[in-house]
């Protein structure tokens, strides 16, 4: 390796910090549980699809299995200390809607709920799913996405308004910093 170079410790660095999101599922006997995952994107606008990557092993991944469907939520950094928690503890073991008290609300097209601090939500169905080593990589449908008002607008986020939490390694986060526009200007 030269000097000008350094190699992460994991390759995925490179590819953080990447949005958090909080995954609400529907379980077996109607548990409700609540997972942080930031390996999600886009992709394909027609139809709407997103894709997440889940640990197998995971009792969301379990959830997942059973109801078919969840809400994807766009947390702000003032739930930094809930996203960790809740990224970092079992659904298996513990009641983490009672236990970190989410306050849930209903969808408009699916069973399962929404959180309903969320700043943004996207309601969604697995179309499919690739398993690659240890995860499996659910396909979603978008059936029914929102934004709050007062942190977006029909274009997407107002990030003056809306501190949308992206996580690094471990315990790091990190929100968005100023908007820049390609052609040099930079907004006010």
């Amino acid at each position: 390796m030269g000097l000008d170079e350094i190699k992460p410790k994991k390759f995925y660095y490179l590819l953080h910090p990447r949005p958090v999101v909080v995954i609400v599922t529907k379980c077996a006997n109607g548990k409700i549980n609540a997972m942080s995952a930031s390996w999600i994107t886009p992709i394909s606008e027609d139809p709407p699809t997103i894709a997440v990557a889940i640990d197998r092993a995971s009792f969301t991944h379990e959830c997942l299995e059973y109801s078919g469907e969840a809400t994807i939520n766009i947390p702000s950094s003032s739930h930094i200390n809930l996203v960790y928690e809740i990224g970092t503890t079992s659904g298996r073991e513990i009641d983490k809607i009672s236990k970190f008290r989410i306050e849930l609300t209903t969808s408009k097209r699916i069973t399962t709920p929404r959180w309903s601090e969320a700043l943004g939500w996207l309601e969604v169905k697995v179309d499919r799913y690739i398993d690659v080593g240890e995860v499996r990589l659910y396909i979603f449908n978008v059936i029914e996405y929102y934004m709050r008002k007062d942190v977006a607008s029909e274009w997407g986020w107002d990030t003056r308004r809306a501190s949308i939490l992206h996580h690094g390694v471990g315990r790091g986060f990190y929100t968005i910093g100023k908007l820049l526009l390609a052609g040099g200007s930079i907004p006010t």
